[in-house]
């Protein structure tokens, strides 16, 4: 029996050598499985990080590219503010000569100034507001600096009279409207 029982536990090694070897294998399938799940998982997270990290890079490329065209548009509005006071000098000096016949030459080399200076604004931007008078009182554009009872009831919040005009340079206000409104 000796034959017997020595087969006998060998086979009993060997079957216990296999399932061992099994569950073995078993575990490092497992083992595996979730390495590959783990490193799957951080490749996804790693796409989604990229993505957004390149999204908000556009954004700040294109953010910064519009205030760069804001900047170059806006760039001569300081030196417009300071011009403009020089306008409203020459509009005043052409009212002051309107009573005098002998200065009606020096009122035409005073227009032809004007208009020469005023096309020189108009083609960098500098626009007049116009047409406010009778149109409602707009805070974002006016700066009310009186109200007069108004002349009807149409009248009533609307601007009367423009005491200086207002000026845009492209789409900005660099000279707020001073205006009277109806109340």
């Amino acid at each position: 029996m000796d034959k017997e029982n020595i087969a006998s536990e060998t086979e009993e090694l060997k079957n216990s050598e296999e399932g061992q070897q099994e569950t073995n294998s078993t575990k490092e399938d497992q083992k595996d499985t979730t390495e590959v799940e783990k490193l799957s998982a951080e490749v996804q997270e790693l796409k989604d990080k990229y993505l957004r990290l390149y999204s908000e890079f556009e954004n700040f490329r294109r953010r910064t590219a519009k205030e760069k065209l804001d900047l170059i548009k806006t760039a001569s509005e300081e030196m417009m503010s300071a011009i403009i006071p020089v306008v409203d000098d020459f509009e005043r000096a052409f009212k002051a000569n309107e009573t005098e016949e002998d200065a009606s030459k020096v009122r035409e080399g005073n227009q032809l100034v004007f208009n020469k200076f005023q096309k020189v604004l108009e083609s960098k931007g500098l626009k007049p507001m116009e047409g406010l008078i009778g149109e409602p009182f707009d805070a974002e554009t006016q700066e009310a600096i009186t109200q007069i009872p108004a002349p009807n009831e149409e009248m009533k919040g609307k601007v009367i009279d423009v005491v200086e005009k207002g000026y845009t340079l492209g789409e900005k206000v660099v000279r707020y409207a001073k205006v009277v409104i109806g109340a």
